[in-house]
């Protein structure tokens, strides 16, 4: 069984639900992602899929229907953000505010009630009403509100992607990697904290920081923006997501005074969403494939919360903890944290000929067949089924993610954990499968988890891919906006009413998914 107090939920992001209303009253141009998704170059060669975002699924306008479809099917739960974009759309720069340094990392920060007045004359009411306005049909419906600040859009005048891509990275402004970007984020989210801490007591600063690092700086050609390979401009986005994070968990409890639930230990609970992907080596036996699987896990699962949490911000990215770069003011920045889990990753090494540069003890490589680096709709080479963007299913590493991130002894939820299936083919079974997992680790008191959020209650725009990718519990006719559910919200609801994956869904999840193949 799964503990009384549960939370069952689904999340969102701002950018992927909002828009498609025909008269273009939800349309939001003020992203580096808008930008992205709408660059010629990007549509031509492939890098996005040509899908627009503003022919999407319109939840700014309908968000009291999917409200309703999410209590029909039994959740208490709602995890959602606020465009940066859309609550200043021109820049904050010119609201100066005290900061202090250590060695270049931030490590105070002053902002007073007159500084959030200066940003108040900047702020876009109208949106600041309608986000009120989400989260209050939300509260009046019993759901718990958590409040998530950035999920990979930034304004774009804190991120010209084209011309950063451009320039690989030498001009800007830089996103995440723009020297600025800690102190305006902090700024944003004061802002947001004094604004909305008399509805929600749950925040988290950003979504799966190590994937827009990544994606945006590691990967030449890449979906993400800015779509390059730049491994300095890749660290300066890092040190400066745990700067940003770490003023922001400041500048957050100052201004949230407010407790939006009497059964709140706190105000405010600050928190991350990480993306947590179990890596293996490929020959458990091999010294620079195990190497590999290391830095991976480094980089991608540990070096942010190692930062926040535990106030080591690897600043070489040597993977080796060095007396200078630990930063005690950093030490216990972290209140909760959010696990987003898809899939794992098997890594292989390659000698690192490029070590002076980037002091990894192997390159890693992600083996193609295994985790995210399949084939769609077919099977990963230990006989797995893939979904429709080619991740391998591999339930039992979603109770592996859980155990990476207990050592940082903070509550833990699943903040996202779903699949890409059109035609709903997997999704029952993926989510009886994945919940079971977790239930049986919970009963055996291996993990302790507060919920589970689904991604995602409904269609919406898969970032570069677009539409193709379908995610929803619940089916959208992007021509009509109608919406109508799947069977796996039904399953879904099953199980939030009895408490437990019943035994039957048990069983058809491993025969349909093949368990028990070799992994």
């Amino acid at each position: 069984m799964f503990p009384k107090n549960f939370l069952w939920g689904v999340s969102l992001a701002g950018f992927q639900f909002e828009m498609g209303d025909p008269a273009g009253e939800a349309l939001d141009p003020n992203t580096d992602w808008y930008v992205w998704v709408h660059d010629k170059y990007n549509i031509e060669n492939k890098i996005v899929s040509g899908d627009l975002p503003e022919n999407g699924i319109d939840y700014w306008h309908l968000y009291r229907e999917d409200h309703a479809l999410a209590q029909s099917i039994g959740l208490n739960a709602y995890r959602l953000n606020v465009e940066w974009s859309r609550i200043f759309p021109k820049p904050t720069f010119n609201v100066e505010v005290g900061i202090e340094e250590e060695e270049g990392i931030k490590t105070e920060i002053d902002i007073s009630e007159s500084d959030l007045e200066k940003l108040d004359e900047l702020a876009n009411k109208e949106a600041l009403r309608h986000y009120r306005d989400i989260i209050m049909d939300l509260r009046q419906r019993n759901f718990y509100v958590i409040l998530n600040l950035v999920h990979f859009t930034l304004p774009i005048w804190l991120h010209d992607p084209i011309t950063s891509r451009a320039t690989n990275a030498k001009k800007g402004p830089l996103g995440y990697a723009d020297p600025r970007f800690p102190i305006e984020f902090a700024k944003f989210a004061a802002y947001i904290a004094k604004n909305f801490g008399d509805l929600v007591d749950t925040w988290s600063t950003f979504n799966e920081p190590s994937v827009v690092t990544e994606s945006g700086f590691l990967t030449r050609k890449g979906k993400f923006p800015p779509g390059i390979f730049n491994f300095k401009a890749y660290k300066n986005a890092m040190i400066n997501i745990a700067q940003a994070h770490f003023l922001a968990y400041h500048v957050i409890k100052k201004f949230d005074k407010v407790k939006a639930y009497p059964s709140s230990e706190a105000p405010a609970s600050v928190g991350i969403i990480h993306n947590v992907v179990p890596s293996y080596p490929l020959n458990a036996t091999k010294k620079s494939d195990i190497d590999a699987s290391r830095v991976v896990h480094h980089l991608h699962n540990a070096w942010i919360p190692n930062s926040i949490v535990n106030g080591w911000i690897d600043l070489d990215f040597d993977l080796k903890q060095e007396s200078g770069e630990i930063y005690e003011k950093y030490k216990g920045k972290l209140d909760w944290m959010g696990i987003n889990y898809y899939s794992r990753a098997v890594v292989k090494g390659k000698f690192n000929i490029l070590k002076p540069l980037i002091p990894f003890p192997a390159y890693p490589v992600l083996v193609k067949g295994y985790g995210f680096e399949c084939t769609p709709d077919s099977q990963s080479l230990a006989g797995r089924p893939t979904t429709n963007f080619g991740w391998e299913i591999y339930p039992e590493g979603i109770v592996e993610a859980v155990k990476l991130m207990k050592n940082y002894n903070v509550p833990l939820m699943i903040t996202e954990n779903g699949i890409a299936d059109r035609d709903d083919k997997y999704r029952p079974h993926y989510l009886a499968i994945h919940l079971k997992y977790l239930e049986d680790a919970i009963m055996n008191k291996e993990i302790q988890l507060n919920g589970y959020l689904h991604w995602a209650l409904t269609d919406n725009y898969e970032w570069a891919d677009g539409f193709r990718m379908r995610f929803g519990l619940i089916y959208v006719d992007l021509q009509t906006k109608k919406r109508q559910k799947r069977a796996s919200a039904d399953v879904f609801s099953k199980i939030i009413a009895e408490g437990t994956v019943p035994d039957e869904y048990v069983k058809a999840a491993k025969q349909v998914l093949k368990l028990g193949s070799n992994t």
